[in-house]
């Protein structure tokens, strides 16, 4: 888990969202974090410290001067023990308060003493949210280091519909991750990444297609985006998976065609593609305007081939690293290392998906990387994040000797 072990001081404030800071903290010591929090006097209108400190197992600080005998002088002491501050929700008053240098409470006293990153998740009304002060504020913050969620959309608790609703605490919890857990083994390089499957018709209502669900994909985009990378998330059709957080843009399609136009216009600009989707290899050669009736047992119809985005890439590539995916099921490692090298591929995962655990619709898979210079590096059933884990350290591997190399040309 990306969280295990790490240190969040999770600090809440008086907005009606603060009820919300439970499943927060819960959510976080289930991916493995260390949770305490602090509260402003008027987040405990909202909810109590006695449900937050039961949830972490930790005593929870609201006034300056309470007698909390765990900490020695408690703001300084929880400002050094923090790997990551958290304020969900942030009120329009703390984001004024932190931004001004205004330290007059236990929250705003610690967050100007620690040297942790700080995410600050604002919830309030639209009108406040919009008001060009908290604007500047917000602003000021992120130019001295600060990180700012953006709030979501939708009713608010003033009766209206609009901008500063709280994020739904998965969401929260997910840029938490981002923020505690980059990297800079991709810093500043684009990276393409496709997932799931691509659809053909065959009339209005059916299609060619496949099992794909779109899960190794999007697990090799959040790994690109922990290690830094500026990612573009190219979807087929999916299992309704959650954009990772930190993705640059997400970009859906449906056909073969669909996806090698939305890679074409990205491809020139990357430096590494990833590329997790499966695509059908072939569609109809007319496809039925309406829907097609059964009167007859037998029905046939005629099929013609999609282009080889992955080749077409191969056969352009200039700086680009390029990674892609073998689904086997048979003689896996032969035909992989045949597609590594008519594809020009700089790096190719190879599975057996016939294999228990290795599948489309799991959470794990089985792999093997393959080489262009012949090496390979077996990897044993885990999940697919830690799959894409791999997948992109070695990625990024090759994306620095690639560009070392043509430095020194």
């Amino acid at each position: 888990m990306l969280l295990e072990h790490k240190r969040i001081v999770l600090g809440i404030t008086g907005g009606i969202s603060a009820f919300k800071a439970a499943q927060i903290a819960s959510l976080l010591g289930h991916r493995g974090a260390e949770v305490k929090c602090i509260m402003t006097e008027s987040a405990t209108k909202f909810i109590t410290p006695l449900t937050l400190r039961n949830i972490t197992g930790n005593p929870v600080a609201v006034h300056m001067f309470d007698e909390v005998q765990e900490f020695n002088v408690e703001h300084i002491a929880l400002a050094r023990w923090a790997d990551l501050f958290v304020v969900a929700p942030a009120t329009a008053n703390v984001l004024g308060k932190v931004a001004g240098g205004i330290a007059d409470d236990m929250l705003t006293t610690t967050i100007m003493a620690t040297k942790a990153p700080v995410l600050f998740v604002p919830a309030m009304n639209s009108n406040m949210y919009l008001n060009p002060i908290v604007q500047e504020n917000m602003a000021k913050l992120k130019k001295f280091g600060y990180h700012i969620m953006e709030p979501a959309s939708g009713h608010l608790a003033c009766g209206i519909i609009g901008v500063g609703r709280l994020p739904e605490p998965e969401a929260i919890v997910d840029q938490i991750e981002l923020v505690a857990c980059m990297g800079t083994a991709l810093k500043g390089r684009k990276v393409i990444v496709t997932a799931g499957g691509t659809r053909e018709p065959i009339d209005p209502v059916r299609f060619i297609g496949n099992h794909s669900s779109g899960r190794m994909g999007f697990a090799i985009a959040k790994a690109a985006v922990l290690a830094g990378a500026d990612v573009t998330l190219i979807c087929g059709s999916t299992d309704n998976l959650t954009t990772p957080a930190g993705v640059s843009r997400r970009i859906d399609v449906n056909s073969t065609r669909d996806m090698k136009e939305a890679v074409d216009a990205y491809y020139d600009d990357c430096d590494l593609v990833v590329k997790a989707a499966a695509v059908a290899d072939y569609r109809s050669a007319a496809p039925a305007k309406d829907k097609i009736k059964k009167n007859d047992d037998v029905l046939t119809i005629n099929l013609e081939k999609n282009p080889d985005i992955l080749y077409g890439l191969g056969q352009r590539k200039t700086h680009q690293v390029l990674v892609g995916f073998a689904a086997e099921t048979t003689n896996v490692l032969a035909y992989g290392q045949g597609k590594l090298k008519k594809k020009n591929l700089d790096m190719l995962v190879a599975n057996d998906v016939s294999v228990k655990g290795a599948g489309f619709q799991g959470d794990t898979n089985i792999g093997t990387l393959l080489f262009p210079d012949g090496t390979m590096e077996e990897l044993q059933q885990m999940t697919k994040f830690e799959l894409a884990e791999i997948i992109v350290d070695r990625a990024a591997k090759l994306v620095a000797a690639k560009c070392a190399a043509q430095e020194d040309k």
